[in-house]
């Protein structure tokens, strides 16, 4: 079988500038990666939830991680925040993107931890005075530095995957925001932007059910969130038209027939923590 597997984004964080969150990590075996075999009974399938929101002025909070067999994708980091947690890691399947104060330090290590090929990219660093902070990490790309120009920087860009026989973008790390100016925007992929400049603004929440990570709070007033991060996903592709053999649960969950190059597939598909049974 075919797997794509993708964590919880990480939720911005929120301050003057919260950086924006990073993607879930992204681990694929489509096209041309090696293959999982499943024995007969119940395999246990874990889809990631998003991190939570946070308000001012606070660091995010890390996805949760993706599992499907031997394959983990970590979740993605959170946004970092000014003043507070200023030696917290910012880490995960992509990083963080981090806002503190005059000595800005650099974004979260993305692909953490490590695996091969890597499941992310790390967060941009923030910019200060007045705070700009950085992007999320993405899975196809780095989070980009806050800017000496008015804007947070933009999220890495999330990976496209058509293991279901359509192109869908995945893991778009969030935008960071600024204090003056406006907010770095999502990476492709369900990254969410981050907050503008203004009384204060709160990040955009990540889409469901991509890793993306979530937008950074811009909080001048007290109650302004940062985006939550993306729930993850999980998606099996098996040889063969809709194999009676294979069945999954809940029923939130789904079984498809889709065309592929070398015949039919079907193709389970987990937006919630389930079971795939081999028959």
């Amino acid at each position: 079988m075919d797997y794509l597997v993708v964590a919880g984004g990480g939720s911005g964080g929120s301050s003057d500038g919260g950086g924006g969150g990073g993607a879930g990590g992204y681990r694929t075996s489509f096209p041309g990666g090696t293959k999982i075999s499943l024995t007969p009974g119940p395999t246990s399938i874990t889809v990631g939830g998003g991190g939570s929101p946070v308000s001012a002025t606070s660091r995010g909070n890390q996805g949760s991680s993706s599992i499907f067999s031997t394959i983990t994708s970590a979740g993605g980091g959170a946004g970092g925040a000014q003043p507070t947690d200023p030696t917290a890691s910012l880490g995960g399947g992509s990083g963080g993107g981090s806002n503190q104060t005059s000595d800005s330090p650099p974004g979260g290590a993305g692909n953490t931890p490590p695996v091969s090929p890597p499941q992310g990219n790390p967060g941009g660093k923030g910019f200060s005075v007045p705070y700009r902070a950085g992007g999320g990490g993405g899975a196809s790309a780095a989070g980009a530095n806050g800017c000496a120009q008015p804007t947070g920087g933009p999220g890495g860009a999330g990976s496209a995957n058509s293991i279901t026989a359509s192109p869908v973008t995945y893991a778009g790390g969030g935008g960071g925001a600024a204090d003056d100016g406006a907010g770095g925007t999502g990476g492709s992929g369900g990254g969410g932007p981050g907050g503008p400049s203004g009384p204060g603004s709160p990040g955009t929440n990540a889409c469901a059910n991509t890793g993306g990570g979530g937008g950074g709070g811009q909080a001048q007033a007290p109650g302004i969130t940062s985006g939550s991060g993306g729930s993850g996903i999980v998606i099996v592709r098996a040889p063969g038209a809709s194999s009676p053999r294979l069945s999954v649960s809940p029923p939130t969950n789904t079984k498809t027939t889709s065309p592929a190059p070398d015949g039919a597939a079907t193709i389970l598909t987990f937006t919630v923590t389930g079971t795939l049974t081999v028959s």
